[in-house]
């Protein structure tokens, strides 16, 4: 396994793979990595003949500065972990080495950028998506893999690169949840024991969501005052927002039809977490 520290270094491999008709896969993380970062990098394994695996903390898309300082940096675990997957290359850049200074240009998709997560963290999606086109420009790979538990970020990423004309297939892969339904995050390891149990509510809300629907409830308000109470039965909890948007444009919806989104962000002291889920009409 390489571990490669330098943008130009990681593009002559690109270049050099390319040439040699490789396919390229491409799993971007910000370290920390757990289960469904694995579950990325296996199936990425699976269906390339290159896997890169990048480990960046990205500064700029942090809106709260202490939570970037404490964001955790488990850097040796994470290259054990790659070397276990039998990763072929990490890039592992400085931040230096990805914002060189006097770094003026960002990447900015509006509308699906400025509900759910974008209206309570700003700046937060300009940063995901500045480092998404710079990751992308560095690998170039042929596939790039996301976990659906960050949804509205897998969004705005495929509108991205159709955007931009990015010639590159953005697979998302199903959210993985432990045992007790709990989306799996690099967060958890801010969360006391006590905290732990009651994010199981989370699922359980999204469950509870979801037998609304089926049960021809349709009114937003309706569900998401259920949803609400659920939640806040569990006094760690905090709700800093429950919706129901358009899946595709991320808009509130007045009225539920077809399909929806149910999305929802809840703190818990230190942990921010987030989870949503899809209902379709049989």
């Amino acid at each position: 396994m390489e571990i490669i520290t330098s943008v130009k270094e990681i593009q002559k491999i690109s270049f050099c793979l390319r040439a040699e008709k490789k396919q390229i896969g491409f799993v971007p993380t910000m370290g920390a990595l757990h289960q469904g970062h694995i579950s990325l990098i296996k199936e990425c394994k699976k269906n390339n003949d290159w896997t890169i695996v990048s480990i960046f903390v990205n500064s700029i898309q942090f809106n709260d500065q202490n939570d970037y300082k404490n964001y955790p940096r488990p850097l040796d675990n994470d290259l054990n972990i790659c070397q276990e997957l039998q990763v072929d290359t990490v890039f592992a850049p400085s931040l230096k080495e990805m914002y060189p200074e006097e770094f003026l240009t960002f990447v900015n998709v509006e509308k699906l950028s400025s509900n759910l997560c974008g209206e309570y963290r700003p700046g937060h999606f300009e940063g995901v998506a500045t480092i998404v086109t710079k990751l992308f420009n560095i690998t170039n790979p042929h596939r790039a893999y996301f976990g659906a538990k960050d949804y509205q970020q897998t969004q705005i990423i495929k509108k991205l690169v159709r955007d931009l004309n990015f010639d590159i297939e953005i697979i998302v892969l199903p959210t993985i949840r432990d045992e007790n339904g709990l989306a799996l995050s690099s967060r958890h390891k801010y969360l006391s024991q006590e905290e732990k149990k009651q994010t199981y509510v989370l699922y359980k809300s999204l469950k509870k969501a979801l037998s609304l629907l089926d049960k021809n409830i349709k009114d937003p308000k309706i569900i998401i005052d259920q949803i609400n109470k659920i939640i806040v039965k569990e006094h760690l909890a905090n709700v800093e927002y429950i919706k129901i948007c358009d899946p595709v444009h991320l808009s509130d919806l007045k009225y539920i039809s077809n399909e929806a989104l149910i999305a929802l962000a809840v703190r818990f002291e230190k942990a921010r977490l987030i989870d949503s889920i899809i209902w379709r009409k049989n």
